[in-house]
C-alpha cells in the first residue's frame, strides 16, 4: 500500500492507494491493516482535540436523538443560540452576529457577500472590488478561490474569477526587494493604501488577509504592528476589513482569535477548522455590530446561508468542544507550550542548515526548507523535498502537512505541524523525533538529486 503523493495543488492529501482509516484514539489515528499514525498536524490543523473524544461524540449522539437538524428559516435551537453565545464571549463580545456554514470556503464566501451587502445598504454599490495579498489561500469557492494567491489551485480556473487586486505578502522571512525588516510594515501599509487609491477608494469593498498564513506560505504570522497598520488605512477609506481565521482561528494560535494577539477587531471574519474540531462539518462568518445594523436596516439581516446553515447538529458539535477547550484551559497550554515546541524542532534540526526557518504562533508552527540558508534560494521543484519529508513522515507513522508553491508560486518547501491542543508531552516529543528524521534524510536525498541533474 503506497504513501501519500503530493499532487499539483501543493497539498499531501490528494492521494493514490490511499489506506483506509479504521478508527482514531486521541492524537492517533489507525488504518485497517492496524498501522499508526500520530496526527501532528490534525489533519489540515481541524482535529483540535483529536480524534473520538468522548464528550464530543455523546454530545453530537445526544442531538441526534432529539433531531438532526432543524431549518434554520423555520426554527432556531439552543445548539445554535449556546455556540454563538460561546464566540460572543471568546470573541470579547466584540462578534455577536454570525451565519453559521459548513465549512471555511463557505465562511469566506459568505464574508465577502456581507462585504458587498454592506456597502449597498448603505448607498455605495460601486464598492465591488476585493484586495487580498500575494501567496494567500481562502478556500474553493469560485469567490474564496478569487481573492486566493496560490497559482496551481487558481490555474483551472482562471477566466471565471472575480477581478481582484493583490499586494506583498507580510513575511519577514522573504522580504520585498530593497526592503527590511524594520521597514516592512511601513511599506506593506503603504502599498495597501497605493492600491487602494489607485483602483479608487470608492470601488474598494474590502481588503482580507491571513492574521497568520497558513498552507499557502507554510505558517507566516505578520509582523507586528501589522494588523493596526492595514486597519488604519481601511478605516480612512472606508475599506472593510476581513480577517480569514479558517485555519489560524478557534484558539490554534494561542488566543481564540488570532488577530486579538494583535489588538485589532476586524468588521466581519470567518472561522471553521477548530471551532468543531472536525467532528462535524462547521464554519462561521462573524460580523460586527456596525454591519449588521446597517444590514438589518436595509434589508432586514445577512443574504447570505445555505440549506445548512445553522445545521444543529455541527452546532452541537462545536458547543461541546468550545466548551472543554475552555474548561481544561488548553489555550493556556498552546500559548505557552508552542514556543518551546519551536525550539525543540530548531534544537533537534540545528545541524540541518537546510531548515531555513521554523516559525508560527501557538500550536500552528511551520518550517521552511531551503537549498541555500543564505540567499535562501529554494531547492528546485523536481526535488518535491516537501513530498519527501511527508512521504518519510507518514511511512513512520506521523501525520504532517507538506506544501509547496511558496516562492514563485511552483517552488519552495514547507512543513506545516498543528497538533491536537491536548496533545501530550510524549507525543509532542514523538513529533520532533520523528520529523526531524524526515527532514534530514529527505534533504539529503533532494541535495543528492539536484547533484545528479
Amino acid at each position: 500500500m503506497s504513501s501519500p503523493k503530493t499532487t499539483s495543488t501543493g497539498s499531501s492529501y490528494g492521494v493514490q492507494a490511499l489506506p483506509k482509516i479504521a478508527y482514531g484514539r486521541g492524537s492517533y489515528l489507525y488504518d485497517a491493516n492496524g498501522k499508526r499514525y500520530l496526527d501532528g498536524s490534525g489533519g489540515p490543523a481541524v482535529y483540535c482535540l483529536g480524534h473520538a473524544h468522548p464528550e464530543v461524540t455523546e454530545a453530537v449522539k445526544a442531538q441526534l436523538d432529539r433531531v438532526a437538524h432543524g431549518y434554520r428559516y423555520l426554527f432556531t435551537s439552543d445548539a445554535v443560540e449556546e455556540l454563538t453565545e460561546i464566540i460572543r464571549l471568546n470573541t470579547e463580545g466584540h462578534f455577536g452576529n454570525i451565519v453559521f456554514v459548513t465549512s471555511g470556503s463557505e465562511a469566506v464566501e459568505s464574508c465577502l457577500k456581507i462585504a458587498l451587502q454592506y456597502h449597498t445598504a448603505r448607498g455605495e454599490k460601486s464598492r465591488r472590488r476585493f484586495i487580498s495579498r500575494r501567496r494567500s489561500w481562502h478556500g474553493n469557492t469560485l469567490g474564496a478561490l478569487s481573492v486566493s494567491d496560490f497559482k496551481t489551485r487558481r490555474e483551472a480556473f482562471e477566466g471565471s474569477l472575480l477581478d481582484v487586486s493583490f499586494v506583498s505578502s507580510a513575511n519577514t522571512y522573504r522580504l520585498p526587494e530593497g526592503v527590511n525588516a524594520e521597514g516592512l510594515v511601513t511599506h506593506l501599509a503603504s502599498e495597501l493604501e497605493e492600491e487602494i487609491l489607485k483602483i479608487g477608494a470608492d470601488k474598494v469593498a474590502a481588503f482580507i488577509f491571513e492574521p497568520v498564513v497558513g498552507a499557502a506560505g507554510g505558517v507566516v504570522p505578520a509582523p507586528a504592528g501589522y494588523a493596526k497598520a492595514v486597519e488604519a488605512v481601511c478605516r480612512r477609506h472606508g475599506v472593510l476589513l476581513i480577517s480569514d481565521e479558517v485555519m489560524c482561528g478557534s484558539g490554534r494560535t494561542g488566543t481564540w482569535r488570532a488577530l486579538a494577539e494583535d489588538g485589532v477587531v476586524p468588521d466581519i471574519m470567518s472561522i471553521a477548522k477548530g471551532l468543531a474540531a472536525g467532528y462535524q462539518p462547521l464554519g462561521a462568518a462573524l460580523y460586527s455590530d456596525h454591519v449588521h445594523e446597517t444590514l438589518m436596516a436595509a434589508h432586514g439581516g445577512a443574504m447570505t446561508g445555505h440549506t445548512f446553515t445553522g445545521h444543529t447538529s455541527a452546532c452541537a458539535a462545536g458547543v461541546a468542544v468550545q466548551k472543554i477547550v475552555t474548561r481544561d484551559r488548553l489555550l493556556d497550554r498552546v500559548l505557552a507550550r508552542g514556543p518551546i515546541l519551536q525550539q525543540e524542532l530548531r534544537a533537534a534540526l540545528a545541524d540541518v542548515g537546510e531548515v531555513g526557518d521554523v516559525r508560527g504562533r501557538g500550536f500552528f508552527i511551520g518550517l521552511e526548507m531551503v537549498a541555500d540558508p543564505v540567499s535562501k534560494e529554494p531547492f528546485p521543484a523536481y526535488a518535491s523535498l516537501h513530498a519527501a519529508i511527508g512521504r518519510r513522515a507518514f511511512e513512520a507513522g506521523l501525520i504532517c502537512y507538506p506544501c509547496t508553491g511558496n516562492v514563485g508560486g511552483v517552488a519552495g518547501d514547507t512543513v506545516i505541524l498543528a497538533p491536537p491542543y491536548n496533545a501530550s508531552e510524549e507525543e509532542l516529543r514523538e513529533i520532533v523525533s520523528i520529523l526531524s528524521r524526515a527532514i534530514r534524510d529527505s534533504v539529503a536525498e533532494a541535495r543528492r538529486a539536484v547533484a545528479l541533474r
